[in-house]
Parts: C-alpha cells; sequence; structure tokens
C-alpha cells in the first residue's frame, strides 16, 4: 500500500477536504474519490445538468522548438497532418518493439513549435523519457506536471457555467481556445478552454497555472449553483467513461494490449512513414486480431469488477473483467473485456462473481448514447 504521506495532492486539496471528500490514490496522487452525495448522485448531476472534476493528476508536458509537430507526429501513432493549430487529437504513445501500448494520451496543436501533451498521472514520466531520449536537437520536452492544474466541467449545462465565469464557449469538440481569467488577485492568468472530457457528455476541461486554480474553481462553483452543479470525484469519472466504453490505460489497455485489440486503432494513422512500433502494428493488423475490448452487460443483478472470471461454459474459460461497475444509468452491471474474437455479440457469457456465475450479455460499446457529445 502506497503511504498517503508521499502522494501527490492537487492545489485543489485544501477545497475537497472542505467539501467533506473521500480521498483514493491515483497515479501516485491522493485525489478525490467521492463528495458527501457519492458516486451515483455524482453521476446522474454529469448526465442531467452539470458537474465539476478536479483532474489535475494528469500530465502535462510540452514538446517546444523548431519541428515540434513534426517530431511529435513521427512517435505518437495519430497523425497530427489532419488537424490544424488549436485543434486536439487523442493519440497513443506504442512500444517499438511490441505493439503495446505505453500510454494513450490527448496532443493540443498550438503552433507548429508548440504541442502540449496530456497523458496518464502514472505515466507521464515514461512518456517524457521516451520523448526526451529521441527528440532531435532543437526539440526539447518540459515536463510541466506538477506546474498546472486541470478542471473538467461536464454536462449539458456546462457552457453556461463556463460563460458566467466569462470563459469562451460552443468551439467544436477536439479544439482549444486560449482565455484570461481574472481571480481578483493580481494579473490575469491564462487558462486553456478545451472542448474535451472523459464522460461523454458535452463539457470543456481547463488547463491553469496552479496558482490560480483555486480562485477559477470557486468561480465556476458559483457560477454553477443556479444549474445545482455538483463536484465530483473519481468515482463517477470512472462509471461515466465505463459508460461510454472509454477504456482506461492499465486496466483495459497497457504494454500487454495492442490498439487493434483494444479497439482504438483509430488512433493510429496508418498511412505514415513513421510513427513507433509502425511495423510490428502493420504485422498485427494484417494477421488480425484473436481478442477485442468488447462491452459485457449483465442480464439480472451482476455487478462485474476487474479481475473476475469470463467464462463461455462453466468449464470454458475466456478471460477476465478489466473495468466493471453499476451503471447509474442502466442501473444493472457493466463491464469491458478481452473477449476472444469468435465470440459474437449478443452472446451469453458467465461472470464469476464471489462464486456464483451471472449471466452477461456481449456487446459492442458504447452502453449509452453518445450524440450529446458532439452537440
Amino acid at each position: 500500500m502506497t503511504d498517503a504521506s508521499s502522494l501527490l495532492t492537487s492545489p485543489l486539496h485544501e477545497r475537497h477536504v472542505a467539501l467533506g471528500a473521500k480521498f483514493s490514490e491515483f497515479g501516485g496522487w491522493s485525489m478525490p474519490l467521492e463528495y458527501a452525495n457519492g458516486t451515483v448522485k455524482e453521476h446522474h448531476a454529469v448526465r442531467e445538468s452539470v458537474g465539476i472534476f478536479d483532474v489535475s493528476h494528469l500530465g502535462k508536458a510540452m514538446v517546444i522548438g523548431p519541428g515540434a509537430v513534426d517530431f511529435v507526429n513521427a512517435t505518437l501513432s495519430n497523425d497530427l497532418g489532419k488537424i490544424r493549430p488549436g485543434m486536439a487529437q487523442y493519440t497513443l504513445c506504442i512500444d517499438d518493439q511490441t505493439g503495446g501500448i505505453v500510454d494513450d494520451l490527448i496532443a493540443y496543436y498550438q503552433d507548429d513549435e508548440h504541442v502540449l501533451l496530456v497523458p496518464n498521472a502514472a505515466n507521464t514520466a515514461e512518456v517524457v523519457r521516451r520523448l526526451e531520449a529521441a527528440a532531435p536537437q532543437g526539440v526539447t520536452i518540459k515536463n510541466l506536471h506538477q506546474d498546472y492544474a486541470i478542471l473538467a466541467v461536464q454536462g449539458t449545462k456546462s457552457d453556461e457555467v463556463l460563460a458566467g465565469v466569462g470563459m469562451p464557449v460552443g468551439h467544436d469538440y477536439m479544439t482549444f481556445e486560449e482565455a484570461r481569467f481574472d481571480g481578483g488577485d493580481g494579473e490575469p492568468v491564462g487558462v486553456v478552454v478545451c472542448r474535451t472530457g472523459y464522460t461523454g457528455e458535452r463539457g470543456y476541461e481547463l488547463i491553469v497555472a496552479n496558482s490560480a486554480a483555486p480562485a477559477l474553481w470557486d468561480a465556476l462553483i458559483a457560477a454553477g449553483q443556479q444549474f445545482a452543479i455538483a463536484p465530483c470525484g473519481l468515482g463517477s469519472r470512472d462509471t461515466l467513461r465505463t459508460e461510454m466504453g472509454y477504456p482506461l490505460h492499465g486496466q483495459d489497455i497497457s504494454l500487454d494490449v495492442n490498439p487493434i485489440e483494444g479497439r482504438v486503432g483509430w488512433a493510429v494513422g496508418w498511412k505514415k512513414e513513421a510513427f513507433w512500433g509502425r511495423d510490428v502494428l502493420l504485422a498485427a493488423k494484417e494477421k488480425g486480431a484473436e481478442r477485442l475490448l468488447r462491452g459485457l452487460v449483465a442480464v439480472r443483478r451482476g455487478i462485474p469488477r476487474p479481475g473476475m472470471s469470463v467464462s463461455l461454459t462453466s468449464h470454458v474459460l475466456l478471460c477476465e473483467v478489466t473495468s466493471g461497475t453499476f451503471s447509474p444509468t442502466l442501473k444493472k452491471g457493466i463491464g469491458l473485456a478481452l473477449v476472444p474474437k469468435f465470440v459474437e455479440d449478443g452472446a451469453e457469457v458467465g461472470v464469476d462473481i464471489r462464486g456464483r456465475r451471472e449471466i452477461f450479455t456481449v456487446v459492442k460499446p458504447p452502453f449509452v448514447d453518445t450524440s450529446v457529445r458532439e452537440s
């Protein structure tokens, strides 16, 4: 067990303590798991109105210098040539030897000499290490992991909340704008307002210097009061992303899973001349995957959890659950698993839940409607 005293904390930690948050360890950080109302109510707040998350544990790294975009494009999987400055892109850091996923991250294309990367907390140092080792002369990678906070405002009323604090709203999904926030304590500070998120709902992620994060959090909470804004922990973030079938690195995708198996091959620029893992992934694509990340929906009342075995019959083991939870939207258990390809969508399988074989249906995620994300 990780010693709590060794964990990093967000610049908003005292705000969370004051709100009665229950904390848990995430990638070496002590972060809010849930607040007094609990995960289910926080989940519904995002689906029905608006919630605010502190996701400052996420990594931040800037690739800087002449040719920064070309360098990122020659290393990470997706094709930055398909987007332009002011746009963001989901991409992967692939191991060049195995084709496994070192991390999944968002790249923010600021200009040809600046690309902001947001990896997962636990993988930031490794992604930065690999980029630094490969960087050509003149290109540097600056690890900003502990310099900036990230606040996520997610839900159908997210535009109204951001507009209430003077932030730009209404830009397209996977784009970002730079703004200024006047917290009333000195000069206004810069905020990167990103139309991104991990919940499936309309929403934004705001990247701001640690020093201004508490004032921005307070302002967003105040602006959201008329919409019953809910502070949300990483527990509800997990139930929301699982309903969307979004993979979590370290559970659903990892160094042991390639993008084809993890159903994130759409984030690979297959026609690019170079990126880490290109040759091994092209060979894997040609061969075809023997397993795919699939969804599991409970037929009755069972709730799957990571590590539970999945079987075709009581004697034919298929795989293990990689992510599993109770879906507050569907009011039933759902999960993700790397299911062998021969098992068809619609098939029934068993999940061993504390010695009891519960029946689940194999489906292709997402589990809930995704149209709100694009609205």
